[in-house]
């Protein structure tokens, strides 16, 4: 599947799509069902009689569902937005949304979501019609191209942030073959887990706490100081160094770009940022981390193979610096 980065997860037309009524005709709790590789918060907006509400967010883990209205629906529209967990960085799918409402970056509840006041913000919302469950409630599903079943969302998932978390579990497909089943149990030896805690809910929480612990193997970008830092890679793909940003890694936090396990060098760039998203000056120049090889970079998310002529293209010419991956153990970047 391509990869681009994203902020933000994609919710195909079809996979929301009603088999059966609008919402307007609900008539029991609605559940939205997540069949990607990603854990996900979601938000909901619900138009009636001119208005819009928006609630969020709700974590749903791949392949589970989540109730997110109880009881009857008698609404105009229903909406949804989805967004990955910040463990992922940036997602690599596009928002399909086309309608803008507000949220908030924390749980919210809001009664008028058309204008947004301070801290909030706009989100593109995708209108859905769910279908209806063979229990009798209603659904709408969160997909990828790849049209994953439930237990292989949940497996993809799984492969995906063992991979963030520093162990090959490459390719990332659904597919629970001996190199998958080899890689698990290894992640549970090494932390001291039973075989049987793969199958157990809170499974997920125990692979992002391990994806974000800076001593794993594998590659990360930790930030040491109280600003928002955006980052870059640069990896070489078939004899060229293809570019990918922004990753947005919190204060405090480490984030482990997802790779491919034989990266053996990548090339790093990243600059802080203030609270209006603005980079961040000191004195004159930009607070920034980088080194001396010169890649594109442009402002907004990005993948590029090409970097002769920056300028001229309209991309930014950026620092960056090169990394050597441990063979063993971790590498990390430090913003300081």
């Amino acid at each position: 599947m391509t990869k681009r980065i994203r902020t933000s997860i994609t919710i195909p037309a079809a996979a929301l799509a009603a088999l059966c009524a609008s919402a307007a005709s609900a008539r029991a709790d609605l559940q939205i069902c997540n069949r990607m590789s990603y854990v996900v918060e979601t938000a909901i907006a619900v138009e009636d009689k001119g208005t819009v509400s928006t609630r969020g967010w709700f974590r749903i883990d791949p392949g589970s569902c989540q109730t997110v209205v109880q009881g009857e629906v008698q609404v105009e529209a229903l909406y949804v937005y989805a967004r990955a967990l910040a463990v992922y960085g940036a997602s690599p799918l596009p928002q399909s949304g086309t309608t803008e409402f507000c949220v908030a970056k924390d749980n919210f509840a809001m009664p008028a979501a058309r204008n947004c006041r301070a801290g909030q913000t706009l989100a593109r919302f995708a209108q859905v019609k769910p279908s209806e469950t063979e229990k009798g409630g209603l659904a709408t599903y969160l997909a990828e191209e790849a049209e994953y079943t439930d237990d292989q969302a949940r497996d993809a998932a799984i492969q995906r942030l063992l991979t963030i978390a520093g162990y090959d579990a490459t390719p990332i497909d659904g597919i629970r073959g001996t190199k998958t089943d080899a890689v698990l149990t290894q992640f549970l030896t090494d932390n001291k887990l039973g075989l049987t805690a793969a199958g157990r809910s809170d499974f997920f929480d125990t692979l992002i706490a391990a994806a974000q612990r800076p001593h794993t193997a594998g590659f990360a970008w930790c930030n040491d100081t109280p600003h928002v830092v955006m980052a870059a890679l640069g990896v070489e793909e078939k004899g060229a160094i293809t570019t990918r940003g922004w990753y947005r890694v919190e204060p405090g936090k480490c984030l482990r770009p997802e790779l491919s396990a034989t990266v053996r060098q990548l090339y790093s760039f990243a600059e802080a940022v203030a609270a209006d998203g603005q980079v961040l000056l000191r004195g004159k120049q930009a607070v920034s981390w980088g080194g001396e090889t010169i890649l594109c970079t442009r402002n907004v998310k990005f993948e590029l193979s090409e970097h002769k002529d920056c300028a001229e293209k309209g991309l930014t010419p950026s620092g960056f610096a090169t990394v050597e991956l441990a063979g063993t153990g971790g590498t990390m970047v430090r913003f300081k």
